[in-house]
């Protein structure tokens, strides 16, 4: 029983909630313990008994139920849980969840968790399809909701398109990949490092080289991975972004300081070079500050800075496994970061155009072309950076997973 998984399994409305019955009985077989959660719209579908025999416990449906209240309280039933699942999830559902709406105990439960979510979406193609649910499930991605589905299909309703809730044995897999790689980075101790923010390089006491950078994007990504059970430690620049607990976060200015940090916490498995170190640095620095009138300040001397992201890339001794870099640039995006990647011994590049302001520096939005060594490229379309990141971290683990070799 101390090892048994546990889940919360949140039953919504629609006709594919009978299916939520075959799904905890399934779960149940393979040594789950389950406990549900009955919608409102829910119980048009199925019954509480039905539910009550099957899990062989009586699902919780109301919030404002004194005796489920007296029993365990919404906040003690999102701890209970090691994952909640939501089949099937509905489109007014995922509606609630995106603006953070809690007027049942379902929604409640999901805004107070401190848990992974997984959502099976089941609803009308065209429902599906609207632009409405589309920026709902973007911005679902974006707070780390996971998805299983929907899938193409017959609806009930006789149409036939994506909308249809994935089949009960692939959510439950969903579900079982869910907990073996929890279990996996447990395990292996799977570490991962994230530079991100600009760094300052300082000509007097008062003034130094920066950029635009705000650290966002390499933030969210270690985000991301610390949440999917990744021990992540993020190497940050100046930066006014809050503290995140349970993510260590080292705080630096220069890029020496950068590259110290990095030396320190290595060995790790996966690097993640986002930080716009400054290239350059001055050749001289003045312990007091330099008066404008100073004749010899009219000409700025620079010299080459350190590369972060080749010593990771070309490191002999503590190369991570996985190291991937990031390449901001102005003009011929791919070919500029393909020589990147290639210059770097990089096994992946995240390319973004910052040549106009709506994104990438110093804003909330941005674009990326993930570039692989072995050729291949994908898109990730303009989005937040929070989405980006979830969906770039998801990419990288996958990855790393995928190669054998990393695990041993």
């Amino acid at each position: 029983m101390k090892n048994m998984k546990k889940i919360l399994l949140v039953i919504g409305g629609g006709i594919a909630a009978y299916k939520s019955l075959d799904l905890i009985r399934l779960l149940i077989k393979n040594g789950f313990l389950v406990k549900t959660i009955l919608t409102k719209s829910g119980k048009e579908f199925v019954t509480p008994l039905s539910v009550a025999t099957i899990s062989g416990n009586k699902p919780h449906e109301d919030l404002f139920n004194l005796d489920d209240e007296s029993k365990i309280d919404h906040i003690a039933l999102s701890r209970w849980a090691d994952l909640i699942v939501v089949a099937p999830a509905t489109a007014n559902f995922l509606s609630k969840l995106s603006i953070g709406k809690a007027d049942d105990l379902a929604s409640t439960v999901l805004l107070a968790s401190n848990k992974e979510i997984l959502l099976a979406p089941a609803m009308n193609v065209r429902m599906w399809t609207n632009e409405a649910t589309i920026n709902n499930y973007k911005t679902l991605i974006s707070y780390g909701y996971h998805f299983v589905g929907p899938v193409k299909g017959d609806m009930a309703c006789g149409e036939f398109g994506d909308g249809k809730m994935s089949e009960i044995n692939e959510i439950f897999s969903s579900i079982k990949n869910y907990f073996k790689n929890k279990d996996l980075f447990k395990a292996k101790k799977i570490k991962a490092l994230v530079t991100a923010g600009p760094t300052r390089e300082y000509i007097d006491p008062v003034r130094f080289i920066t950029n635009e950078s705000s650290g966002k994007q390499g933030y969210e990504i270690a985000k991301a991975l610390n949440k999917s059970g990744v021990d992540t430690t993020l190497i940050l620049g100046p930066s006014n972004l809050s503290p995140v607990p349970g993510l260590k976060i080292v705080n630096v200015i220069t890029a020496k300081e950068m590259l110290d940090a990095v030396k320190i916490n290595l060995p790790a498995d996966i690097a993640i070079c986002s930080a716009a170190v400054s290239d350059f640095k001055p050749s001289s620095y003045s312990k007091e500050k330099i008066k404008k009138n100073t004749k010899d300040f009219s000409t700025l001397r620079l010299d080459k800075n350190i590369d972060i992201l080749e010593f990771l890339g070309k490191n002999n001794v503590h190369r991570p496994k996985f190291v991937v870099g990031f390449a901001a640039e102005t003009n011929d995006l791919i070919k500029n970061s393909v020589t990147k990647l290639q210059e770097k011994r990089c096994d992946m590049i995240v390319a973004n155009d910052i040549s106009k302001r709506d994104k990438g520096f110093n804003v909330d939005f941005n674009e990326v072309e993930l570039i692989y060594s072995n050729g291949s490229i994908k898109k990730i379309s303009k989005n937040k950076k929070n989405y980006i990141a979830s969906v770039l971290a998801k990419e990288i683990v996958n990855q790393f997973l995928s190669n054998g070799k990393n695990l041993n």
